[in-house]
Formats: C-alpha cells, structure tokens, sequence
C-alpha cells in the first residue's frame, strides 16, 4: 500500500510541476504579447459637417482621401456616419478611425501627408468650399484586456 501512494505522491507532483509551467508559460507569453503590442495605438478622428454638406464630406473621403491616407500608412480601421440622435452634437458627423503602429509612426505619416502636393490641393479645395466647421482628434492605447491586443 505504501508503494501505491509513493506512485500517487510521485504522479501528484509531476501533474502539479507541469500545471505550474503551464501557468508561468500562460503568464510570460501574455505579458510578452501585451508588452510587444504597447505601443500600437488607434486614432479617433469625429468630423462635424456644416449643416447639409456630409454628403460632400462623405463623397471626398470615398473618392481621394481615403486613397491618399493609404498612400502614407494611415490605415484606416473603418469610416461611419452618425444615426440619427436626439443629441445635435452627433448631426452631420462624420467618424474615422486609424491604426498606427506608434504615435510617432502617427506623427511622421500625418506629416508626410500634410506635405503631398495632391493633398494640398484637397485643402485649397476645401478652404475654397467649407465642408467642416470642426475637427476632434483623440489617441487611444488599448488595455491589456482588450480583444484588439
């Protein structure tokens, strides 16, 4: 009998061993992930429409700024419009938001495309007919538990 719980103890220790490695392997690769993922961030762009010109709006992003983003690494997660809401904060808007792999790798793209000549001439374009009255522009880092990590 004695013998029979010595193979217990011994089988009870080694399943223990290989829970407690599986564990602390658990622990180090999703420390790792998160750590390798901590500089990824997302930007949140709300564009708020003079009254009546989303569709324009709408219509310039589809047509060539959407183009131009993918040209300099701005890569677009996705596009929407607001529904209809009792709150007129969210009338005319139009949303966008980017994945940079940094905020610096943000910055410098953003620059690069500040400096493209057919850029410049969607700016003129747009200072010679005002779609938008107001641009909100936000950073976000994903946490830890989030499924975009």
């Amino acid at each position: 009998m004695s013998r029979d719980w010595g193979h217990s103890k011994q089988a009870l220790l080694l399943t223990a061993a290989f829970l407690a490695g599986s564990v602390f392997t658990l622990l180090v690769t999703r420390t790792h992930q998160v750590h390798a993922d901590s500089n990824r961030v997302f930007e949140l762009r709300i564009y708020h429409a003079l009254p009546g010109k989303l569709p324009v709006l709408e219509s310039r992003f589809r047509d060539t700024t959407s183009k131009l983003l993918a040209k300099h690494n701005l890569n677009i997660v996705g596009y929407w419009m607001a529904l209809q809401d009792p709150s007129p904060y969210w009338n005319d808007t139009f949303i966008f938001m980017v994945s940079h792999s940094s905020k610096e790798e943000a910055q410098k793209n953003w620059a690069a495309l500040d400096a493209d000549p057919a850029f410049q001439e969607l700016i003129k374009s747009e200072q010679a007919s005002p779609t938008v009255t107001k641009v909100e522009r936000t950073y976000m880092q994903p946490t830890d538990f989030s499924p975009t990590n």
